[in-house]
């Protein structure tokens, strides 16, 4: 039985048949997605590791930017501003965040390029590279900008007391929503200069917004705790895996999922062509 597209054309039975009015430019960016995802699930232990420490460290600029500007202005709205700095470095110095994972090598699993351990691995190597980054950063700003403790302990300890209630896994939710759409809109295109805006709009939107985010609000924690907050380590562990959770339902369910079921025809082809592989 023939189905109707959205268009109004034709459209084969079967999610795995291409519509008749097929969209290239969704096609395309599911090709560098799988392409990318590929590479970055292959990559060996001691990259990953070294990609991920110096994204904490890019993430950590943007904090420094953070609390500078916070404790100028007294506006977590121009804060947030200024920390767009931060994923401007992720991005030009392709370096890599824990929650910019949660759709490329996504792709490349549906698509049978990789394999859940292996996206495992890459999640969890990357996350704590990216603490390791982040701690390192927040001690550097502590021991050279001593002004600024009042201001990091106030920011840490926002974060530390959300506690778990719906609010708070709403917020990590958005986070968690807010990257991977920044990841998707990157990918759109091959251009630098589009891939930086998102990079700025949603910096100053996840960080302006205090939203719920596990790499960066560790990273606020870990300079509060390094100045002395109010707070302990097994506090920022709680909101840790919290916020990790929130960030994860946000990025790969919100986004990740949502954005390949527009593309399930490639899915298809591309678990069919990685079936047919020798060694397969």
């Amino acid at each position: 039985m023939a189905l109707f597209n959205r268009h109004g054309g034709r459209q084969a039975p079967g999610f795995d048949q291409p519509p008749v009015e097929p969209e290239p430019e969704l096609e395309e960016a599911f090709d560098r997605l799988v392409e990318e995802g590929s590479a970055r699930l292959a990559r060996p232990l001691s990259t990953l590791a070294v990609t991920g420490l110096l994204g904490g460290i890019d993430v950590g600029t943007g904090v420094l930017a953070y609390l500078i500007v916070h404790q100028a202005t007294g506006s977590t709205v121009l804060a947030g501003i200024a920390f767009s700095i931060g994923f401007v470095a992720l991005l030009l110095a392709r370096s890599e965040l824990f929650t910019e994972n949660f759709l490329v090598p996504v792709a490349a699993v549906a698509a049978r390029h990789g394999s859940v351990g292996g996206l495992a691995r890459l999640w969890t190597v990357t996350l704590l590279a990216n603490l390791a980054g982040g701690w390192i950063v927040s001690w550097l700003i502590m021991e050279a900008l001593p002004a600024l403790h009042p201001t990091a302990i106030e920011a840490g300890a926002h974060y530390a007391h959300l506690g778990i209630n719906p609010r708070s896994f709403c917020l990590a939710v958005l986070a968690g929503m807010v990257i991977t759409l920044m990841t998707r809109m990157q990918h759109a295109t091959e251009s630098l200069g589009v891939q930086l805006v998102p990079a700025l709009l949603f910096g100053a939107l996840l960080a302006g917004g205090q939203l719920f985010h596990c790499v960066l609000d560790s990273i606020l924690m870990f300079a509060a705790l390094i100045a002395g907050a109010p707070f302990g380590y097994l506090d920022w562990l709680g909101a840790l895996a919290f916020s990790m959770l929130g960030n994860v339902v946000g990025g790969v369910g919100l986004v990740a999922f949502l954005r390949l079921a527009r593309v399930p025809h490639r899915i298809a082809e591309e678990r069919r062509r990685t079936s047919n592989e020798p060694g397969k």
